[in-house]
């Protein structure tokens, strides 16, 4: 890794809390414990931050994971499914219960919320588009799209492991003209070396361009109930700043560092800086 990657500040960037339209996704590993229940605490926490975020002119629109991990706990599985049947079967009770702890928690901040899935098919076709305008008009309307992947009829994305959600926040963001995705997950930000196995890892504050050298560090998942990884998110981030949208990765585990993000331009995780 060339050292002068590490030398890259955010001063002379846009500030971010100028974004307006804001893709906020958060994963599994985020949203619930390692049993797949629930992490109330980390939950209400987001929901409380997104209300008031909304409160302060910003347009939400929140991507979620979590409905096959929700499942899995909500049915008593001791793991995640391997077969498809059962992993859709997890994705119809899991989306339930997350629709429900989501419309429940934003309703106490008087903030409406819906539900939007999507597939990779409806995203290929004119669906998208019409997706999009849905979108839109919900925002128009000053309500939170809540975004997932329909793992109850998307079998091919079950049975690839094709189908995480930060490739899908990037094509959201894309399609609803987003000035910042966040990727929220359980690691501070894009780091030289995996930080769990390196301690000597540093933290990369800022990518300007996403080179095979960026590409080399990504890693897998990092919790069973996980589909996504490091890869996933670079990924995402060349979908997004190729589209003229900055992307940063959060860690998930204190959703009030979104108020440094999004409100005091402060310096939090890893920025990937948009081509314009």
């Amino acid at each position: 890794m060339k050292g002068s990657i590490f030398l890259e500040t955010h001063n002379t960037l846009r500030p971010l809390s100028e974004s307006q339209r804001i893709v906020v996704k958060v994963g599994t590993s985020t949203l619930t414990h390692r049993t797949g229940r629930m992490n109330l605490r980390r939950f209400h926490n987001l929901v409380r931050v997104l209300a008031d975020l909304s409160n302060a002119g910003k347009q939400l629109i929140l991507v979620s994971s979590g409905a096959v991990g929700l499942g899995v706990g909500q049915l008593g599985l001791r793991e995640r499914p391997t077969d498809t049947p059962t992993k859709q079967a997890c994705a119809a009770v899991g989306q339930c219960e997350l629709m429900y702890l989501y419309d429940r928690q934003f309703g106490n901040y008087s903030v409406n919320v819906a539900q939007v899935l999507l597939t990779k098919a409806i995203l290929n076709s004119n669906g998208g588009e019409n997706a999009g305008n849905c979108m839109e008009r919900l925002l128009d309307l000053g309500v939170i799209p809540i975004v997932n992947e329909n793992d109850t009829v998307a079998i091919d994305e079950l049975e690839l492991e094709i189908g995480e959600n930060d490739s899908l926040a990037a094509i959201v963001a894309g399609l609803v003209h987003a000035d910042t995705l966040v990727l929220m997950s359980d690691i501070n930000g894009l780091y030289s070396a995996d930080p769990h196995k390196d301690e000597n890892a540093k933290l990369i504050p800022v990518v300007h361009e996403i080179t095979p050298e960026i590409e080399a560090i990504a890693g897998g998942a990092g919790t069973p109930n996980a589909r996504g990884g490091m890869a996933t998110k670079i990924s995402a981030a060349k979908m997004a700043t190729e589209a003229g949208i900055d992307m940063v990765i959060l860690n998930g585990e204190k959703p009030e560092r979104l108020y440094d993000l999004l409100l005091n331009d402060e310096q939090v995780g890893t920025r990937f800086v948009a081509k314009r």
